[in-house]
């Protein structure tokens, strides 16, 4: 299993809006080849960092994903007056070891 793990926190007051844009999000990458599941999450301590967690059969799975349109287009929900932290952006990659 491999799962990717992006993170970024929210700069200005609009983060119940992008909770929001998550729960309805399109579900485009539901039945992207390899995909398991999607968990956002955002730390009690810092209610302004959002944390998506995506699970996939294999990175190359993954990566297809990421190359593809539908990537692009399932970023789309996401309020436009939304803005980052600078540098709060962060992605990283895992192996699964165990359950």
């Amino acid at each position: 299993m491999f799962v990717s793990l992006s993170s970024f926190t929210i700069a200005n007051d609009t983060e119940a809006s992008v909770k929001e844009a998550f729960r309805n999000r399109p579900h485009l990458v539901d039945n992207a080849p390899g995909f398991q599941r999607l968990e956002v999450l955002s730390p009690q301590d810092n209610p302004n960092e959002i944390w998506l967690m995506t699970y996939w059969d294999d990175e190359e799975s993954f990566k297809t994903w990421y190359k593809s349109h539908q990537y692009q287009d399932s970023h789309k929900g996401i309020p436009k007056d939304t803005k980052l932290v600078p540098g709060s952006v962060k992605i990283r990659y895992f192996s699964k070891i165990t359950e």
